[in-house]
């Protein structure tokens, strides 16, 4: 046999299971999208009944708008709970669904064929929200064939052209409206690093970059060994906490580095700090909260500037921290601090807002002759705080912090305290 022949045969062979894979691949996604199709009903029916039944699952002492709200978000919770879910991602996943179901009906039925992917219903869905009413079966006729065409990247690009000409307002009065949503968000990472998210206008955003790469270009050009992508994140660090600008830094054209930079925080922080770490006899890592696992040094220099700082030490082995309990309603400043400490977030299944940013909310109530200890004392969001007292919702505390939650579906959940790592 040739080396041609061996060559036409293996290349035969090659492209044959290459066809099977890329079929079996395009059949899965066409099975998600029947199912993603299939859970925005759902979702869809569930905030139906929610709605139809608020006046009978929310005390009428709250306002009928409130109680459609609370019976709303009592659904999403229980949802979200039975499938390990952040509860957000719930309510977003719902109002998802119900613009489908209301506004876009042919982009549902498109997703329940399997012709286009839940990326693309959610890319046409968001756009079509801000499309007058008028121009919106124009704009699903034109966008849904370049749905079922495209990679959603570019339906993005084509369905927000389409939408600038439908559009009957000015982009400069919806550019004011939409500054109005501006934020900062800040997302953990690993190994001791995070991202800082800005979501501000495009010209503020776009001179932010200018400025980061203008800082960075001068400290390469003088000599810097750090990588362009270092050098700019660091020109950025600088900026925020130091003031450095592009200006000051042709003047000393060296950017400070990451561990010079933490020297200019003055933060008011709470930090877990192993007893053998501090001792200066163990590497074992700190807790900075609202983040997670920092290593001792870096918890060392950021202590030093904070005005307000609570170090607190653990049991080396267990992390346990002793009982301060005290027989008034009121919690006092320490048992706070005991109680925040060892859930470290809301103690609803799922929910991680900081203990710190929680009610802390007496298990048995006081007036059923609930106690203030660490016993019947647990961090709850003030959403599930309030949640907490519907009909349907039960909460029992047990021995160590455990806490067990019964949905109105008659589901059972546990949260335990927060816990080491691993």
């Amino acid at each position: 046999m040739t080396e041609t022949t061996t060559a036409i045969r293996d290349g035969d062979e090659y492209a044959a299971q290459l066809a099977q894979f890329s079929d079996e691949y395009a059949d899965i996604h066409r099975q998600q999208a029947v199912l993603d199709a299939r859970k925005a009903r759902l979702l869809a029916r569930s905030a139906a009944y929610a709605d139809a039944f608020a006046d009978s699952v929310v005390p009428a002492a709250f306002p009928p708008a409130e109680r459609r709200a609370l019976s709303r978000r009592s659904t999403c919770a229980a949802l979200a709970m039975a499938t390990r879910t952040p509860e957000r991602t719930v309510q977003r996943a719902t109002n998802d669904a119900e613009a489908l179901m209301d506004e876009a009906p042919s982009v549902l039925e498109s997703l329940e064929a399997g012709r286009i992917s839940a990326r693309h219903a959610k890319t046409i869905t968001d756009q079509l929200s801000d499309v007058p009413t008028e121009g919106r079966a124009v704009f699903l006729a034109k966008v849904l064939p370049v749905a079922e065409q495209t990679t959603d990247a570019e339906l993005r690009r084509r369905a927000r052209v389409l939408r600038e000409r439908l559009h009957p307002e000015s982009i400069t009065t919806r550019s004011k409206r939409s500054e109005a949503d501006r934020r900062v968000e800040f997302e953990p990472a690993a190994d001791g690093m995070a991202w800082v998210h800005l979501f501000t206008t495009a010209p503020i955003a776009q001179g932010i970059i200018e400025r980061v790469e203008a800082a960075a270009a001068e400290s390469r050009a003088a000599g810097d060994t750090r990588t362009c992508a270092q050098l700019q994140a660091d020109a950025l660090a600088a900026l925020a906490l130091t003031g450095v600008t592009p200006d000051e830094a042709a003047s000393s054209a060296v950017l400070p580095h990451p561990i010079e930079v933490q020297e200019h925080i003055v933060p008011t922080v709470q930090i877990t700090v192993p007893a053998l770490a501090m001792a200066g006899v163990s590497d074992a890592p700190a807790t900075l909260d609202g983040y997670g696992p920092i290593d001792p040094a870096t918890a060392a220099r950021i202590a030093v500037n904070a005005p307000s700082f609570a170090r607190i030490l653990v049991q080396p082995e267990t992390g346990a921290v002793l009982s301060v309990g005290r027989k008034q309603y009121r919690v006092p400043a320490d048992l706070q601090r005991a109680v925040r400490l060892r859930d470290g977030t809301c103690r609803a299944p799922g929910c991680g807002r900081r203990a710190r940013a929680c009610d802390l909310d007496h298990s048995v109530a006081w007036e059923d002759g609930g106690t203030t200890d660490v016993g019947n004392l647990a961090c709850l969001c003030r959403h599930h705080h309030r949640m907490k007292h519907l009909p349907g919702w039960n909460l029992d505390h047990g021995p160590g912090g455990v806490l067990k939650w019964t949905t109105p579906d008659g589901k059972h959940h546990r949260t335990e305290p927060d816990p080491a790592p691993f």
